[in-house]
């Protein structure tokens, strides 16, 4: 194990240079200069988009502004906001726990929904319940979480009052409000990981319930509940695993548009503030914490493996 995880932590450095290299280009590619909307817009003159340009090290060729950004980032410092003035680290750190609550409840929502439909579906498969399983799966993939969440809000925001629209409420400040604002971004976010869940799910249960050591518990006399809790659905719970670890990333992605419909103050729209103003250390900064976030998932999935099957333990 110690052997994996160290790794998986030498895997993440060329795999940062690389997203952060990326990152760097497409902003580049994006239309629009930042000099002029940090010196005044419209308003601003040449003498003062020439200063702004130099004091940016915006006249630098494209690698030589990489490596200034690099360098600071290796010595713990993501920089400063061109648009702010604020430390990206600092803006990081109090918006990374906003981020964070959302994609706990909606992974917790997606585990909800998917695990009992995929269990449902699978030990009777082609029964009323499978078919009414499988169809909410498919419109839960089928419907954009955009379109969902601005539905929740028109249905239980807006006319039965029962969820507020927009804001947000700190978990230490108050966790029943915290709970109220983050129950429909959660659900936004966590219905459609919930449907993949549930297919995978019900894919691998009814495998694992053909197996020659699941007939064999059946013959040695075990009941429903020993056979599928200790035999077929710890088995079939690993391609689960994988998918729901690959999910985060959906998740992540998600949470800077639905951050965005229910005015959460979170990374996802300080991402895209940084990217409609051009502010180039916000997003470095942000998508940095992304990949970081979801490697480390990856970590635990792979971490898992050694619980969930015995021979991946001994390798």
């Amino acid at each position: 194990m110690g052997r994996l995880v160290l790794r998986r932590l030498l895997s993440i450095i060329p795999v940062l240079l690389f997203v952060s290299f990326a990152i760097f280009l497409l902003l580049a590619l994006v239309p629009g200069d930042p000099a002029v909307t940090l010196a005044g817009g419209l308003t601003a003159t040449p003498a003062e988009i020439a200063r702004v340009r130099a004091q940016l090290h915006l006249n630098d060729p494209l690698l030589v502004q990489y490596w200034h950004w690099l360098t600071a980032a290796l010595h713990g410092s993501l920089g400063t906001s061109l648009s702010t003035g604020q430390s990206v680290g600092s803006q990081i750190a109090a918006r990374f726990p906003v981020t964070f609550g959302l994609v706990v409840a909606a992974a917790i929502v997606s585990l909800i929904v998917g695990i009992p439909l995929g269990i449902l579906s699978g030990v009777r498969p082609g029964g009323s319940l499978d078919s009414g399983a499988r169809s909410f799966s498919s419109l839960g993939l089928a419907v954009p979480s955009f379109w969902l969440g601005i539905l929740l809000v028109s249905i239980l925001a807006v006319h039965w009052r029962i969820f507020p629209s927009t804001g947000y409420t700190a978990i230490t400040a108050s966790f029943t409000g915290w709970l109220k604002d983050v129950t429909l971004p959660a659900v936004t976010l966590g219905v459609g990981v919930g449907a993949t869940l549930a297919r995978q799910l019900r894919a691998s249960l009814i495998d694992a319930l053909d197996t020659p050591y699941v007939r064999t518990a059946w013959a040695k006399g075990g009941t429903r509940r020993s056979v599928l809790l200790r035999h077929a659905l710890k088995n079939a719970s690993m391609p689960v695993v994988t998918i729901f670890g690959l999910q985060i990333g959906y998740l992540l992605g998600g949470a800077v548009i639905v951050e965005q419909i229910f005015s959460f103050p979170g990374l996802g729209t300080y991402m895209l503030s940084g990217i409609t103003d051009h502010d180039l250390p916000v997003v470095q900064g942000v998508a940095i914490i992304f990949v970081l976030f979801q490697m480390a998932m990856s970590l635990l999935v792979d971490m898992s493996y050694g619980y969930l099957n015995p021979k991946v333990r001994v390798a």
